[in-house]
This record gives C-alpha cells, sequence and structure tokens, in this order.
C-alpha cells in the first residue's frame, strides 16, 4: 500500500498553525535568500527568451569557469581508485597537510596541522567557528553589508551590534567604527575581499584593528573577561586585482594568532562552489573542539574531492597556473564593467563605481531614485532594480539584501556567470536606458 501523505498533514491555515507548535522560535525566525528569490525572477525572464546580463549569484557557470583540470581528472582517479568510504571527520591527512602548506608558502603562516579542520564547504567552518566560542545573549560584532552574518547570529541566540559601513571606507569595517562599539562582544566577523563589495583591507587598515583587538584583549585577560576572537573570512583571497595584496590579522600582528579562526575554502579560487570543500584554521589550544563540532554535524567533503584537492594544491605549477589565467579572466570582466560605469558617469548619467580589488564583485552605484523613465517611478531601490533588469536586462542585488537599510543606490554586481560579450551587449542596454531617465 502507498501512504498518500498529503492527506495525512495539515494545509493551509492549519499548516501555519501546526509550524508554530512544532518549531521552536529559532527555527520560525529564519528567514530565506533575497538573492536567491531575485535570481528566479531572472531565470524566469531568461526561460521566456529574454536577454538577460545575470549579474546575482555568487557563482560560476561552468560554460564560462571550469574547474582546474587537475582537480577534476583528481576527483576522476580518485573514484576509479574506489575512494569512496567516509573521509577522516577533521579531513583526510593528505590535505590538511597541504592546507598547512600553503598557508605557510603563501601567506607566511606556519601552523601545526592539528589547526587545520575541513568541512564541506566554507558554511560549516562558519557555523562552527560560531558554535566555538559563542553562548546565548553574546554579542557578535559585524560590518554591513555583508554576507549572512545576520544568520549565524540568529541561529546562536545571540546579540548583533551591526556597524553600517559607506563608501567612504569601501564599506569595510575600520578601527574607528569598531571600537566604541567592542566592549561586551565576542566575536568580531571580518571578510577580505568582502562579499557583497568586492572591497579588500589594506595592511594599514587591518593592523589598526588588529591593535585594537590586541589592546581590548589584554584588558580583558587583566579582568579576567573572555576575549573577543576574530572569525577572518578570507574565501576570496588567492582573487585580488592591480596593486591589492591579501593581508591577514596573523600576518600582520603575529600575537593575534592566540585569537583568529580563519575560514577558506577552494569555492572562489578554483571556481568549484560545487565540489564543497572548505577549511578552518584555528589556534591550537581551540583545535580539539572545533573538530569535534565538525565531526558531530558530519560537514565533511567527499573523500575524493578532499584527496584531489590536496594534490592540486601540492602541485603550485599547475595551480598557479591556472589562478594567472582565472584571475585574468575574472579581472578583465570586472574591468570592462568598471570601466563602462566610469565612461557613462563622464557623459553625466547617475552611475559609479568603485575600482575593482577583489573577489568575482563590484559595487556600484545607481543614483536615480525619484528619477522617472519608460514610464516607471524610480522611487526606490527595489523599483531601481527591477528597472535596470527589465528595460536593461541587468540583474543586480540591492545592498538591501546584505543588510543595509533604507535606499541608498548602491548594487553588487557579480560576474561569475557572464562573459564579455554579455557584459558588452549589456552595457549598451543600460546605456540606453539611464539615457532615458527624466
Amino acid at each position: 500500500m502507498t501512504v498518500d501523505v498529503s492527506a495525512h498533514v495539515p494545509t493551509g491555515d492549519a499548516a501555519a498553525a501546526f509550524a508554530a507548535t512544532a518549531l521552536n522560535p529559532m527555527s520560525q525566525g529564519l528567514k530565506g535568500s533575497r538573492i536567491l528569490a531575485i535570481a528566479a525572477e531572472i531565470n524566469g525572464l531568461i526561460a521566456e527568451g529574454h536577454d538577460v546580463c545575470n549579474l546575482t549569484v555568487g557563482d560560476f557557470r561552468p560554460s564560462e569557469f571550469g574547474i582546474p583540470a587537475a582537480l577534476r581528472d583528481g576527483i576522476g582517479s580518485a573514484l576509479a581508485e574506489g575512494q569512496t568510504n567516509y573521509p577522516p571527520a577533521v579531513g583526510t591527512p593528505q590535505l590538511r597537510q597541504a592546507v598547512r602548506d600553503l598557508y605557510e608558502r603563501e601567506l607566511g603562516l606556519n601552523y601545526p596541522i592539528e589547526s587545520v579542520v575541513v568541512g564541506s564547504g566554507a558554511r560549516p567552518p562558519i557555523f562552527a567557528t560560531a558554535a566555538l566560542v559563542l553562548q546565548p545573549g553574546d554579542r557578535v560584532l559585524y560590518g554591513i553589508p555583508s554576507w549572512n552574518n545576520h544568520h549565524y547570529v540568529h541561529i546562536n541566540r545571540c546579540l548583533p551590534v551591526v556597524v553600517q559601513c559607506d563608501a567612504s571606507t569601501d564599506f569595510l569595517l575600520t578601527a574607528d567604527l569598531i571600537r566604541p562599539r567592542l566592549r561586551g562582544v565576542t566575536l568580531l566577523a571580518l571578510n577580505s575581499p568582502l562579499n557583497p563589495c568586492g572591497t579588500a583591507y589594506s595592511a594599514e587598515q587591518l593592523g589598526d584593528i588588529c591593535d585594537l583587538i590586541l589592546q581590548e584583549n589584554a584588558r580583558r585577560e587583566a579582568e579576567g573577561e573572555r576575549p573577543v576572537m576574530v572569525m577572518y573570512d578570507q574565501v576570496y583571497w588567492m582573487l585580488v586585482y592591480g596593486q591589492t595584496e591579501h593581508v591577514t590579522p596573523v600576518g600582520l600582528r603575529p600575537a593575534m594568532a592566540k585569537y583568529t579562526i580563519f575560514v577558506d575554502a577552494i569555492s572562489k579560487s578554483f571556481a568549484a562552489t560545487g565540489l564543497r570543500v572548505g577549511w578552518g584554521v584555528v589556534p591550537p589550544p581551540l583545535a580539539n573542539a572545533y573538530k569535534a563540532l565538525i565531526g558531530h554535524m558530519g560537514a565533511w567533503a567527499p573523500r575524493p574531492e578532499q584527496l584531489a584537492t590536496a594534490n592540486m594544491l601540492n602541485d603550485t605549477d599547475a595551480s598557479g597556473a591556472f589562478l594567472d589565467t582565472f584571475r585574468g579572466q575574472l579581472e578583465a570582466r570586472l574591468n570592462a564593467l568598471h570601466e563602462g560605469f566610469s565612461a557613462m558617469a563622464a557623459d553625466g548619467l547617475p552611475i559609479r563605481s568603485i575600482a575593482p580589488q577583489g573577489a568575482i564583485y563590484l559595487s556600484v552605484h545607481v543614483d536615480a531614485a525619484g528619477r522617472t523613465g519608460r514610464g516607471h517611478t524610480l522611487s526606490d531601490d527595489e523599483a531601481i532594480r527591477s528597472y535596470l533588469l527589465h528595460q536593461a536586462g541587468m540583474g543586480v542585488v540591492p545592498f538591501g539584501a546584505f543588510g543595509i537599510p533604507g535606499d541608498t543606490g548602491w548594487m553588487r554586481l557579480s560576474i561569475g556567470a557572464v562573459g564579455l560579450d554579455d557584459i558588452a551587449a549589456c552595457l549598451a542596454r543600460l546605456r540606453a536606458a539611464l539615457e532615458d531617465l527624466d
């Protein structure tokens, strides 16, 4: 007999009432992604045959950006060899050693292998970092715009200390912004290069933050208080452009090793978002507890992917060649957009962008609130976004999706799913749409 499950569960108002009794308050408070909702609208337009340059989702279109051949072939070889059983809960020794060596070779950070814990992408290490140090009611400080920090604060029943950043700091938290809000904070979340903005910390900016943290923790230690820990999300660190150099808290101030937890992955730097290989690098005294968290979550990257990643990271010639080409392709797309917007701004059109620094994102300001065009009134950021999509075939995400309140005109553009031809056609449509604004 087949059981029709739908006949035995509530629907409509009864379903909502049942969920209210079955779910805890934390689960009831979780919200979906606005970015995915925007992406669904765009996919619908594309399916109808509309020309849309999709600059929304922070992912890669495989036809534009394939994974390294060494990674692809390594996974196939591992599968052929029967490497399909459980990996160690903390990660295969080959991958942990390869990450340890990568950090020493490229970042000048000599961690013991025990500090490296592998997870399925960067999200489980972020989750584990929060669970490692936070108690309900603790304060978590982060800047906005930012990616998903508010969800992790909510899940851990903590209190957000939210700092709104703006273009004057390239939307990055600074020591001056942090200082008056630091007392009572247990976790400081930093991200560089920054999602959603594509900006990155300079040595001076990050060094000032480190000095502040070290000073605060010296005070706390003397008074017997818990330290403020720093989660440093650097999943885009291999993707920096121009004169930008990636810097780390521990590299700038070695004493920060005691307080810094790195979150990292191959997801972005090697266009390997679907392979789900990431890791955390934690202070040695915290490693055992971190390992237990990842282990009980079962958030393990598959064994074939781990073994292939280790081989790829160890093959510095092949991985370096891939990165050189990959960075060049990404930078060309970001520069094409930035130069196109700059040319429009020079012609008096209401658009400008911050020059690319890192990641796959561009911060763009569309100063069109209150204007009208083609029968549409651009009353707020959502109206601007809709106008750009439907009149210029350009899909973007307003900074409101990353926590910024109100209407600022700032948008995130992501170039992982588009080619240079897509961008050129989009810029022409955009110019025409902006020229039609009154």
